[in-house]
């Protein structure tokens, strides 16, 4: 007997990947603060940000195959549901863990109302149908200071409650443990319990009979029909759920930022999250992740990295850093869709369906079914 070979235990192996991960996770806002500097701690607060917005998005395109160009209007929902409730503007100050709630709930309603006369459209018009709604949310929230001033307009809305529960505020110092923790130290760990929440929540939807019959459209809706799935039903729970994230995420941002406006909810947004989920991988949770972070901190990499750079290749700034750092981010996504067309990390049924060898794919499913030949 060989007392020197154990067997592999792979529970115990994610185990371990899983502690390494929470540490790292835990450490991170650290790290960053030391090397880095605190701005990029606020970087990070927003990138799990958009990761929930994108995880949210990827349930109405990723999973259930509907094109929505005006996500970000369930954004700004949550946003100024926030930003109504919490502040000033009416002298309301609600407890965050009422009006939370009550924004992803007001974002899903709305959610419902955009996918209801969209039901029978595919394609490029229901992306035409959800921009247009999505701007007119915009254009709304911009307008809605006459004859009542509700919004306040384009001036925004200022002064909003920061995140504060149990007489603790995030928006100040906080010590926990005897650890000193700043705001956006606070508002990183809030945002990552609530980024693992969603993660969560996706994981059972993907693997849940809905995430079955929404997958089922996204292939093909007549014979998910066929096979007897209430496609009316599933596609508005898909727009729902998608657009609860959204306004979850949008009251998060309001009382991270203090101040929201119309303009943080512009087209650019929506085509952002977007991007985040083409560029991931739809469909699948991880490539999202990545698209997330990548997309978040690479423009801000090269926004501060654009300007060094030709100071030391050219002694000056031969080119506008921010006019430059649009250039070489819309480079690298082209450059990335033409090599990687299904994402940076795709899932395993999308890699197929974009698989140029259609015997090969035959092939593999058969032998993952009956087993290799050979």
């Amino acid at each position: 007997m060989n007392l020197g070979k154990f067997p592999y235990c792979k529970k115990c192996n994610a185990w371990r990947v899983f502690a390494v991960l929470a540490i790292v996770l835990l450490a991170l806002p650290f790290v960053t603060d030391a090397l880095l500097g605190r701005g990029w701690v606020r970087i990070a607060d927003f990138a799990l940000l958009y990761i929930m917005l994108a995880l949210g998005l990827n349930i109405v395109v990723g999973y259930a195959g509907l094109l929505d160009l005006g996500y970000v209007a369930f954004f700004a929902v949550g946003a100024y549901n926030y930003a109504l409730l919490s502040s000033p503007q009416f002298g309301l100050h609600w407890p965050v863990w009422v009006v939370l709630p009550l924004g992803g709930l007001l974002a899903g309603f709305f959610g419902v109302l955009l996918g209801a006369p969209t039901l029978r459209l595919r394609g490029d018009y229901l992306a035409i149908v959800t921009l247009g709604f999505g701007e007119i949310i915009r254009i709304f929230l911009n307008n809605l200071n006459a004859p009542v001033n509700v919004t306040n307009g384009p001036q925004g809305i200022s002064m909003i409650d920061p995140v504060q529960s149990g007489g603790i505020s995030l928006g100040s110092t906080q010590q926990v443990f005897g650890i000193t923790l700043p705001s956006v130290h606070l508002y990183y760990y809030l945002f990552l319990c609530f980024t693992l929440l969603v993660i969560f929540v996706s994981l059972r939807l993907e693997n849940s009979r809905i995430g079955r019959a929404w997958m089922a459209i996204r292939e093909d809706e007549v014979a998910a029909e066929a096979m007897g799935i209430n496609t009316r039903n599933i596609k508005l729970l898909a727009f729902s759920m998608g657009a609860t994230f959204g306004g979850l995420s949008g009251g998060l941002f309001a009382g991270f930022q203090g101040f929201i406006s119309p303009e943080s909810f512009s087209l650019t947004e929506s085509v952002m999250i977007l991007c985040m989920v083409v560029l991931g991988g739809m469909g699948n949770i991880g490539g999202v992740i990545l698209g997330g972070v990548l997309l978040v901190l690479l423009p801000e990499a090269l926004r501060n990295g654009a300007g060094p750079v030709q100071q030391w290749l050219f002694g000056k700034t031969l080119v506008d850093p921010e006019s430059l750092r649009m250039l070489l981010f819309g480079l690298a996504l082209v450059v990335v869709m033409l090599v990687r067309p299904a994402g940076l990390w795709p899932s395993t049924q999308r890699r197929r369906e974009l698989s140029d060898d259609d015997d090969d794919v035959v092939k593999q499913e058969l032998e993952s079914v009956y087993g290799s030949s050979k």
